[in-house]
């Protein structure tokens, strides 16, 4: 079921309504089977995943708890790790490891092709199952005590809000929230619905006006060039960004509307001033998940001369395993590897950067130190998006050439002028950073609550009629729902 579907509209408001009429203690039940009807909205069969998820981890944390001896521990542990990942490498990756193995036997004249099976890829899975595992892990990491109600946990593990894209919250975020389900405000509910239009409007307006100029480059790298190929590029990493911060803010509005809060998970990327400011802005569940349990458990050697070396390549593996997280592709593997490839480049030229800076006397002025850095952090992560979006290395080299050809200039900002779409969806774009900044620095949701009842729902108004109107037309897939 996708947020952007009648559908949704549908379930939404009926699971509202029958979960603040119900006695507060079948509320969490009701959660639990609704958030299982959403997900095997998509296949029946996905129910069965998450709730074999849910059952190992449950008992596993509570093994863990009563074990005495740190050894018992770690084998719990061992157990989830390999029920949960190798769930994920067997839906996820068995044929992307097979396929690269049978490439690698070729390239040795060793011939032979391993079995490729046809095995659909369950949505959300890789949300829920590092959801699940972050609390096991911080169970054994004595972070915090297993939860002993079971229905409690299978809520966490399937809030439907956040099943199939996230945000990633931990368990210390969600759960005690579970146990103290909240009454039903008019204001909660008002705030709720506010996130979710401007969800809306960031991903039927925004995301999928780009979207249309977006696809129709990539689909035919081979036919554009120039400014055509490079500003498709530019535009896929405001479409992504309006599409998936789009789907967090709907996720988190309908959560509200039910007295849940879940974790912030973008903080205007775009005006970061370093790769290192922009992953601290960018999908933040998953980048602290990595920090934290896969960074932060590599081994580490103290050693004045040799651990600058170790942290560097624990954080190429880490970019690496969060490179293939989006995908089994090699795409999304240099993808990964280029972020952290740039991220350590970033490091190691600080000085040289801060002196070149000073020569050039952009380190008085605020705004032009801040804008240069902009502009490099952008340019970089705009050039890594290339491999995220291309469907394979072909296309994605392809990109690149052609992105040097500018002997159609003139039919490319001709193409660009005609596409009315397009145009509004840019226009659509400045609008949201601009109500971004502004709601950063001054609280524009105050503001316009505070504004005369016809103001106020004069632009409530034009932003659903913008909605309908475009959503009427053609909608389109989340793009984190493959992920």
């Amino acid at each position: 079921m996708l947020f952007n579907s009648i559908e949704y509209l549908v379930f939404l408001p009926a699971v509202v309504a029958i979960y603040f009429i119900i006695p507060v203690k079948w509320r969490w039940l009701f959660l639990l089977f609704a958030s299982y009807f959403f997900y095997m909205c998509n296949r029946i069969e996905y129910g069965i995943l998450i709730l074999f998820t849910t059952m190992v981890d449950y008992f596993v944390a509570l093994q863990i708890e009563r074990s005495s001896s740190h050894r018992k521990k770690k084998a719990y542990l061992v157990i989830s790790l390999v029920a949960n990942l190798g769930m994920l490498a067997g839906f996820k990756y068995l044929n992307f490891f097979s396929e690269s193995i049978g490439l690698l036997l070729h390239s040795f004249n060793i011939q032979g092709n391993l079995p490729v099976f046809s095995i659909l890829l369950p949505v959300g899975i890789s949300f829920f199952i590092f959801k699940s595992l972050s609390y096991t892990i911080d169970v054994y990491r004595g972070i915090r005590a297993p939860e002993k109600h079971f229905g409690h946990y299978a809520l966490y593990v399937s809030f439907f809000p956040q099943l199939i894209a996230g945000p990633i919250d931990r368990s210390s975020g969600l759960l005690p929230q579970l146990h103290h389900p909240r009454e039903f405000s008019a204001s909660v509910l008002i705030s709720g619905l506010k996130l979710m239009l401007w969800g809306f409007f960031k991903k039927v307006i925004i995301a999928d006006r780009l979207g249309l100029y977006v696809d129709e480059i990539y689909a035919h790298p081979e036919t554009y060039t120039g400014l055509s190929v490079i500003l498709a590029t530019v535009l896929f990493a405001f479409q992504l960004y309006g599409d998936f911060s789009g789907y967090t803010d709907i996720a988190r509005g309908s959560a509200r509307i039910l007295g849940y809060d879940l974790m912030i998970n973008f903080k205007r990327p775009m005006v970061a001033k370093s790769l290192r400011d922009f992953w601290n802005r960018w999908h933040i569940s998953l980048t602290t998940w990595f920090r934290d349990y896969v960074l932060y458990s590599l081994p580490y050697i103290k050693n004045k001369k040799v651990s600058f070396t170790w942290l560097y390549a624990n954080l190429i593996i880490t970019y690496l395993l969060m490179g293939l997280w989006h995908g089994a592709s090699w795409n999304f593997v240099i993808f990964g590897f280029l972020n952290g490839v740039f991220l350590i480049a970033e490091t190691i030229s600080e000085k040289p950067r801060r002196r070149f800076l000073d020569v050039t006397g952009i380190s008085p002025s605020r705004f032009l130190k801040n804008l240069t850095g902009n502009i490099i952090t952008l340019s970089l992560i705009i050039f890594t998006l290339i491999f995220f979006r291309a469907d394979n290395l072909k296309e994605s080299r392809l990109i690149i050439s052609n992105s040097f050809n500018f002997s159609n200039l003139h039919l490319s900002v001709f193409q660009i002028l005609r596409d009315n779409e397009l145009l509004f969806g840019i226009l659509a774009l400045v609008v949201m950073l601009v109500a971004e900044h502004l709601h950063e620095k001054h609280d524009l949701v105050r503001i316009i609550a505070s504004r005369h009842i016809i103001i106020r729902w004069s632009i409530y108004a034009g932003f659903i009629f913008f909605i309908l109107i475009f959503w009427a037309q053609q909608k389109q897939e989340f793009i984190y729902f493959q992920f």
